[in-house]
Parts: structure tokens; C-alpha cells; sequence
């Protein structure tokens, strides 16, 4: 299983909008570096809505071939089409995948039995470990408890993402969970990352983790030792910059934010557009009293 701080990396873009993956390839490297335990490629602040297929199949091979086994690579395979999720979780596990990432269908408004067979059907048409990912202020379905104990007899369905903030409904889900099965989970918000982990979670699917990778990490690496107050007080740091992540929709200002940092263009495709100007001092700020570390050369990308 793995455990800790997971990145939902950026899909860092040239200025125009073509994939930049030199930069991709140097932030894999940060992460590397920094404690980061794997890389969750292509999902909501990897910009999977705007990459077409061919971009999104780019994205999985060559963070696959550049991470070079140095940590687990989770690829974001998930669809409202059942069919192009198969394809998607199909070319992941042929490049070499570690698991894949696959959200509740957005749009189509299925029903409990749709998402179990959606998922289900998946889950047998290819053999490659899944994580669920249930994020309802998006995708307007909810994946119920009672659907996900369900879907926890697939022996390939390896874990959840979860981006409700529910607490209670974790607590809830551990109790439901059968005592013999090794099941991961994920939260999918960093401002309730550090209490999810405590209430039995194993990690974070971390937005924050983009700019302070070695910080997340550290709260993770606290937090599951049980070393309560050292997770609170390197938490508490953090507070502000996962606050200001969100002044906006994701990853509108992460991506300004690693520009900031000289990591990358701050180029977004619409319907996506930088971050405004009155969020930016907001930000900036938030880096600055987090420690987040700029890329090691002369900066390059504004």
C-alpha cells in the first residue's frame, strides 16, 4: 500500500498551450527529491478535462518512463464513459502504471447501481489496481459508503480518494471495511488531510504538495507515526497556502503558483484563466510563510 504525501501533479503547458514535458520531467525530479511517496498523473489539477486522448496517454507514458521506478505512478484513467475509461486504464497498465485513478462519472448523474457497474466493469476489464476517487462538488454523483463496501469485494479495487471533507463518514467507512482487506485511503483535500489521517487514513492526494512537496510529506510522515503534535505544528504552517490554493478554482492558482516559483509557464486552456490579480499578494504570501523552495536556476518562465 502506499502511504503518504501523493502529488496530483500540474500538467505544466508551453506559452500557447502545447504540453511542456521538459518541465513536467523536472518537476518529477523535485518531487522525487523531496520525500514525495508517488505521482497521481492526469487528474483534476493535471487539467484532464482540456488534454485530448493522445495528450492524456503522453502525460501517462513519458511521467512513467521519467520517473524511472523511483516512486509509484498512479494515472488518472477515469471517464463519464465507461468505454474510454476502459481504454484509457488499459493503455496505463501497458505503459506500466502502479495503479490508476478513476472518478465518479461527472454529468451523466448515474445512480449507486450505475457507479457499481461502471467501476465494476472496469475493475474486471483490466487488471490493474484501482483507486476510487469521489469528489461530489464536481462530479455532482456521490459514491455512497454502501457502494464503495460493495465495490471493496473486486479484489483490483485498491483504494479511495475521498474530496468530500466528511470526517463522519469516513470514521463510518473504516468501520464498514472488511478486517482482512488492505484497502487505501486517500483524502482528496489538503486542509483536511491531517485529521482524515488520523481517523485512520492513509495519505493525502495532495494539491499543496505541488509547491511544498517535503513539507506535505512531513506532515503525512508525522501524522502516521502518531506524533500528533509534531503533525499539528508542521501542519499549522501549511494552513494559509492550502487555503490560498483555492482562492480559485483548481489548479488555476497552483499553476500560478509554480510559476511564481520559476517552475513552470503560467499557462492554463480555457475555459480556465490565471489567477486573478487581487489573489496574487494572497498567495505569494502563503509560499513565502510555507518555506516553498524556487527551481535551483535562473528563472525562466513568468
Amino acid at each position: 500500500m502506499i502511504a503518504g504525501s501523493l502529488v496530483a501533479i500540474v500538467t505544466p503547458m508551453q506559452e500557447g498551450g502545447a504540453l511542456d514535458l521538459d518541465a513536467l520531467h523536472r518537476l518529477i525530479d523535485f518531487h522525487v527529491d523531496q520525500g514525495t511517496a508517488a505521482i497521481v498523473v492526469v487528474g483534476t489539477t493535471g487539467e484532464s478535462p482540456t488534454v485530448d486522448v493522445d495528450e492524456h496517454c503522453r502525460l501517462i507514458q513519458s511521467t512513467i518512463e521519467h520517473t524511472a521506478g523511483r516512486v509509484p505512478v498512479i494515472a488518472g484513467t477515469g471517464g463519464n464513459s465507461t468505454r474510454e475509461a476502459i481504454e484509457l486504464t488499459r493503455f496505463a497498465k501497458q505503459a506500466g502504471a502502479d495503479a490508476c485513478l478513476s472518478v465518479v462519472p461527472y454529468y451523466n448523474k448515474p445512480t449507486q447501481e450505475g457507479l457499481y457497474r461502471h467501476f465494476r466493469t472496469i475493475a474486471e476489464a483490466v487488471d490493474v489496481p484501482i483507486v476510487l476517487y469521489n469528489v461530489p462538488s464536481r462530479t455532482v454523483a456521490d459514491l455512497a459508503n454502501d457502494t464503495i463496501v460493495r465495490l471493496t469485494e473486486i479484489p483490483n479495487v485498491v483504494g479511495l480518494k475521498d474530496a468530500t471533507s466528511d470526517l463522519v463518514r469516513l470514521v463510518d467507512l473504516t468501520n464498514r471495511l472488511p478486517a482482512n482487506r488492505d484497502f487505501a485511503l486517500y483524502s482528496g483535500n489538503d486542509d483536511t488531510a491531517l485529521a482524515f489521517m488520523l481517523l485512520g487514513g492513509h495519505g493525502v492526494i495532495s494539491v499543496t504538495a505541488n509547491v511544498a512537496p517535503r513539507q506535505v510529506a512531513d506532515v503525512c510522515d508525522a501524522a502516521l507515526r502518531g506524533d500528533v503534535a509534531n503533525a499539528r505544528r508542521l501542519n499549522a504552517k501549511l494552513i494559509p497556502l492550502h487555503s490560498s490554493l483555492f482562492v480559485e478554482a483548481n489548479p488555476i492558482p497552483v499553476k500560478w503558483a509554480l510559476a511564481e516559483l520559476g517552475w513552470i509557464h503560467n499557462e492554463l486552456r480555457l475555459p480556465l484563466t490565471p489567477l486573478s490579480p487581487r489573489h496574487r499578494d494572497t498567495v505569494r504570501r502563503a509560499l513565502r510563510e510555507a518555506g516553498c523552495i524556487a527551481r535551483p536556476a535562473t528563472k525562466v518562465y513568468s
